[in-house]
């Protein structure tokens, strides 16, 4: 039954009749009438004894409107309780990362919360990348994502999601006939990375730096657009997950090439203050990204 039916019959039977109740739920006299014949018609039986000056709840009805008036006001209790719970989304949260490829999935999510939570205040700091858990602890930045989890007594660490950085290079490149790329391949490479410094660039912070290569050349070029232009004229390789380019047109002459035989995997984790776990927001904020970010 309707939530409908159960405020027609409340209203009625509070006002005393059809033509009383039609100013409070909004509707004509002849809709309303129409209503309740429908109602009568599902449930088999009359829910008013109708009279010149006043309309009666019938044995029947006064058990329905007993049952409805219990319903409305369970669902009215629910919705305040709603409500002050809403009111805990509310607050600023300065959000950074380690790498500038992660911003391109951002912007999408950040409209989202906009439209889902509209007193939560969402604001990348870019001049935190590179350093976001520095700034965490210095209260510059309010969560930081990482792929690497710190360990530190004041901060809380969430794992999202795992992801896999490929390869992407022209058909055409020296290295495209590999099944896969060793480290040894690297050696004349030219990388093009984000920006500096190293230490930031997770194929060589993951896979590079511990066997101690160096490509021969590297180009730190922030747009990534250009970047892709650059490997579509064959100038060097990148490396980044798939999910990161989605947004991207990518020539038909890319392609992605696996980094070691396994493929270079890692974790992110969204990291907060320990102190902030207990904010409505900050859980808010956290259960949207791990739904929006869990399955890329």
């Amino acid at each position: 039954m309707e939530i409908k039916y159960f405020r027609l019959i409340k209203t009625i039977a509070e006002e005393g009749s059809i033509a009383n109740s039609s100013d409070k739920l909004f509707l004509t006299q002849s809709a309303l009438s129409h209503q309740l014949k429908d109602l009568e018609g599902q449930l088999g039986f009359k829910v008013f004894h109708r009279t010149r000056n006043k309309w009666v709840l019938t044995e029947e009805g006064k058990e329905l409107n007993k049952l409805g008036c219990e319903i409305l006001n369970s669902l009215e209790k629910g919705f305040d309780t709603i409500k002050r719970i809403r009111k805990g989304s509310i607050g600023n949260i300065k959000v950074s990362t380690e790498c500038y490829s992660f911003y391109q999935g951002l912007p999408n999510f950040i409209q989202k919360m906009g439209l889902l939570y509209p007193k939560i205040n969402l604001e990348l700091i870019l001049e935190a990348t590179h350093q976001p858990i520095s700034k965490l602890l210095s209260n510059d930045i309010d969560i930081a994502i990482v792929t690497s989890k710190p360990e530190n007594s004041l901060l809380s660490s969430i794992e999202i999601f795992e992801d896999e950085i490929y390869a992407i290079m022209h058909k055409e490149n020296t290295l495209s006939d590999l099944e896969f790329l060793d480290v040894s391949d690297f050696a004349e490479a030219h990388l093009i990375i984000h920006s500096f410094p190293l230490e930031t660039v997770s194929v060589y912070e993951h896979f590079l730096k511990p066997n101690k290569i160096i490509p021969s050349k590297i180009s730190a070029i922030p747009l990534t657009e250009v970047a892709l232009e650059m490997i579509g004229a064959n100038f060097g390789i990148m490396c980044m997950p798939k999910w990161a380019l989605k947004s991207f047109k990518l020539p038909e002459e890319l392609i992605y090439k696996k980094i070691g035989k396994s493929g270079l995997k890692r974790n992110h984790f969204l990291v907060i203050r320990s102190a902030d776990k207990s904010k409505k927001y900050i859980q808010d904020f956290i259960s949207n990204f791990t739904d929006e970010f869990s399955m890329v």
